[in-house]
């Protein structure tokens, strides 16, 4: 199974520390005094409604539905994450289409294109943006050792399995409760 970072809507405080730190996890240089409006793309995403927030990401599903519809075999799965080989990557949003959880968006930035001739184009290229996990980064996922109050954290089999243990001894003990 792979991992995948799961986010508590109780303790997210809305305040998108998370995005920020990816956009800089994911800069060529790691410098916050690039990033600006334009090139804001975080591969997270904070939702804000009424009294409840929550990050939203992608959940480097198993049978992965936006590499399974991807026509350039762009997105692949590399080791424990669902990777996107930008070079494929032809900006065809049928990922966005095929994603269950919103979680893949496709983003535009500029590119030099060599024609041949003594002057370059500046062009606009369009790829696929979602959650590598920072697999280049052996601390781990940026969003997850920033969040202020520990709303995120990546999550793997053996984690799932303690989780929904402890969900099943909660039910349990309160289906006791209520018998007697």
């Amino acid at each position: 199974m792979n991992r995948f970072i799961l986010a508590d809507a109780n303790k997210c405080i809305g305040c998108r520390t998370c995005e920020v730190a990816c956009v800089v996890a994911h800069d060529a240089h790691g410098d916050v005094t690039e990033v600006d409006p334009i090139n804001f793309t975080p591969r997270i995403r904070v939702i804000k409604g009424g009294n409840i927030s929550t990050a939203t990401l992608c959940r480097q599903c198993e049978d992965a539905p936006c590499a399974n519809v991807c026509p350039n075999g762009a997105i692949r799965r590399e080791g424990d994450f669902i990777h996107v080989l930008q070079d494929r990557c032809i900006g065809c949003k049928t990922c966005v289409v095929a994603c269950p959880y919103g979680a893949m968006e496709v983003v535009t930035h500029p590119v030099v294109r060599n024609t041949g001739a003594a002057v370059n184009v500046v062009v606009e290229k369009a790829e696929a943006n979602k959650c590598d996990l920072c697999y280049d980064k052996p601390e781990g996922p940026s969003c997850v050792s920033v969040c202020p109050t520990k709303a995120l954290r990546c999550v793997d089999r053996n984690e799932l399995a303690k989780m929904n243990a402890e969900k099943r001894r909660r039910a349990a003990l309160d289906a006791s409760a209520s018998i007697f």
